[in-house]
């Protein structure tokens, strides 16, 4: 039987040889063009090496400005408010109740903050309040009791002293002073334009501010932004280094155009409304905040111990828990008449205290005898020596301080700016 041959050659092309009846029959297909299917190529792949790649910076842009919202995982160690007690938690002298503000004598409502006023008219008192805004549990109210137009002097207030320390890392007086805003929620009865200011110690150097209330017995949030001072004097130790104030009514005298720096004395802004001329007026602020930078952030809330910890540095208050308590307290005896002891502090103070008690007595074993005056007789911010003057003490006896039979006593410690 006969076979049929298939050969190719080198050029690819193929042929088939077939035998015939006479002579052999072949035929030639054409060199293929199109890829073969089926067909196993074997190669060998060198490792090859880049050199001086190029990489191109994928262009991700930055934003003008911006504000950090919902951000986790940031750890933050800084002292972001400078203000202190600025949710109005902390309130060491009255527990609640009310103050009467008449005089230019500061007069502090909760830790921290001040109310002023002018002995000769107008009448405000002020306390601490439940009522506040969604996230706060307080606020301080100011009612005007006794109306009154401002003279051209007369300034009305709400205010907090700064301690140095607490803004001396922002360089005002010299070049590069940082700018700084300050935020707050804010609720009065009227409204308008309000004002306040921002001032140094030696009462030279002001920044009056103005805001608006749109919305009677409505909190409003409310923020102003500051351009450091590179002017005047600063202080940046354990005094005063500045007065953050809301108006409540000022004279002509008394105010200047909202938004630059002048000399001139400002504790309100230029067409303000003041609450002082409208008897039964209310204002209500909360969440008080000063911090470093052209944007207010949400607020630094602290720990209640930690904020009572910064309160006491200002005041502390040692009161009695009940008719006989004591508020310790053991004091020596150097003679009949005095009694000398060394409290112990909660906490370092601003500087030496001033010392005032109420209802308090010196007792030991046998008999308790009525304190009728007190006073500082060593300087110390941390261990302050007290002298307390009674009559009929036993020379070189041992006595402690102690309630004379009043729930209410107690004996407070003030280093207040």
């Amino acid at each position: 039987m006969a076979s049929v041959v298939i050969s190719g050659d080198t050029s690819g092309a193929i042929t088939i040889s077939a035998p015939a009846v006479a002579g052999t029959n072949t035929l030639t297909l054409p060199v293929a063009t199109d890829t073969l299917v089926g067909k196993t190529t074997t190669d060998t792949l060198t490792n090859k090496t880049l050199t001086s790649p190029t990489l191109t910076t994928p262009a991700l842009g930055t934003p003008a400005s911006g504000v950090l919202t919902s951000c986790t995982g940031v750890n933050y160690d800084g002292y972001k408010n400078r203000i202190i007690n600025g949710a109005m938690v902390i309130d060491q002298r009255n527990a609640g109740a009310s103050v009467t503000v008449n005089s230019s004598t500061a007069t502090y409502p909760v830790d921290r903050f001040a109310g002023r006023g002018v002995s000769s008219a107008g009448v405000f008192t002020a306390q601490q309040s439940s009522t506040a805004p969604t996230g706060f549990n307080n606020s301080v109210v100011c009612t005007v009791t006794t109306s009154a137009t401002p003279a051209s002097t007369d300034a009305y207030l709400f205010r907090q002293n700064i301690e140095g320390y607490n803004v001396a890392d922002l360089g005002f007086g010299a070049a590069g002073a940082s700018t700084v805003t300050l935020s707050f929620w804010v609720r009065s009865s009227l409204t308008g334009t309000f004002g306040g200011a921002i001032q140094n110690d030696a009462f030279n150097r002001f920044y009056p501010f103005s805001y608006t209330i749109s919305s009677a017995n409505t909190f409003e949030y409310k923020t102003v932004t500051i351009t450091g001072d590179t002017s005047g004097t600063w202080l940046k130790t354990n005094g005063n280094g500045m007065t953050v104030s809301f108006s409540l009514g000022a004279g002509s005298s008394r105010v200047n155009t909202a938004g630059t720096w002048t000399s001139s004395t400002s504790e309100g802004a230029t067409g303000q409304t003041n609450l002082i001329s409208t008897n039964g007026a209310t204002f209500y602020i909360t969440g008080v905040q000063l911090e470093k930078g052209s944007t207010a952030t949400s607020f630094d809330y602290r720990s209640y111990g930690t904020e009572l910890q910064l309160c006491q540095r200002y005041y502390w208050k040692n009161l009695a828990s009940s008719t006989y308590s004591q508020l310790g307290m053991t004091c020596l005896t150097p003679n009949t008449t005095t009694t000398v002891g060394y409290p112990n502090l909660p906490v370092v103070m601003r500087s030496t205290p001033s010392v005032t008690v109420s209802n308090v007595r010196m007792v030991d074993s046998v008999t308790g005898l009525a304190v009728t005056a007190v006073s500082v007789t060593q300087n110390s911010a941390i261990t302050p020596e007290v002298s307390f003057t009674v009559s009929g003490a036993t020379q070189y006896r041992v006595y402690t301080l102690q309630a004379n039979n009043n729930a209410s006593a107690y004996i407070d410690y003030s280093a207040e700016l």
